[in-house]
């Protein structure tokens, strides 16, 4: 199995934030439902690499969000670490750690840093948003962006709040992205409802269908499927894709001062 590491190397966070990441959706505010989320809540995700038919647990993701003061402006600051289980660190460490801070009422971005450490590859990346005029800076340049666009973890929370009854089985969603320099323009697909079982239990779930952007690791298009919880909270409960090598899974494992009770679950493992 470890001959194949190199590939799952970059696969399992990419997945990983992939699975949590790219559900960015924008949508019409009419077609908001309530806050899915609160001050306090930390969620707690396990990922599952497969190559032989045997899925190892290779590592581990934890999303915090904390409600506070940025620039006078009450704003969610959510910081998602990601890490290798230690017994891999030998063979490939990953230590990442994202942050944002997005505006509580109109959850627009406000800033995005990003800190990874992937087998010795160390990145740093900060960027501040002005809404005033539509704009991101970074320590090297200065981006124009489209009143939408949002970072990652930004869109991930705003995209619990999607109120997914207002959709058809089949519909798009669009996605406005700001990454690495660069808009991504995207959607995801709804597939309506269905039971699903994970490692933590058995949910009633929404099913959805990323449409992926092309790279080293995952094929372009609707090749994920993703799974969030049927309730007020929108958790993601289960992610899978097949990669370049194998496959993948993501399922959550823990949670903690959720706002809403989970009444999707229907048993626990």
């Amino acid at each position: 199995m470890f001959q194949h590491y190199s590939s799952f190397k970059k696969s399992l966070f990419v997945f990983l934030f992939s699975f949590l990441l790219l559900p960015e959706l924008i949508a019409q505010p009419t077609r908001m439902a309530g806050s899915a989320f609160q001050d306090g809540e930390k969620i707690t995700f396990t990922v599952f690499y497969n190559v032989v038919g045997i899925y190892v647990n290779a590592g581990t993701a934890v999303f915090s969000t904390n409600l506070k003061k940025y620039n006078n402006t009450d704003a969610y600051h959510v910081v998602a670490e990601g890490v290798t289980n230690r017994k891999y660190d030998w063979i490939f460490k990953v230590r990442d750690r994202y942050e944002s801070y997005f505006d509580a009422e109109k959850f627009r971005s406000l800033r995005f840093v990003r800190n990874i450490n992937e087998g010795g590859f160390k990145h740093h990346e900060d960027v501040v948003f002005n809404r005033a005029n539509n704009t991101a800076y970074t320590n090297k340049k200065t981006y124009k962006l489209s009143h939408n666009v949002m970072d990652v973890i930004n869109a991930v929370y705003y995209a619990r709040n999607i109120d997914y009854n207002a959709y058809k089985v089949g519909d798009k969603i669009p996605i406005d992205i700001f990454l690495d320099g660069e808009v991504y323009n995207t959607y995801i697909r709804y597939m309506g409802k269905e039971v699903v079982k994970t490692k933590y239990g058995k949910f009633n779930a929404i099913k959805l269908k990323p449409m992926l952007i092309k790279g080293s690791i995952f094929d372009g298009g609707e090749k994920m499927t993703l799974w969030v919880t049927d309730d007020d909270n929108h958790i993601p409960v289960r992610a899978e894709s097949p990669i370049s090598v194998g496959s993948i899974k993501v399922d959550l494992m823990a949670y903690d001062k959720i706002k809403h009770p989970l009444s999707s679950l229907i048993a626990v493992n």
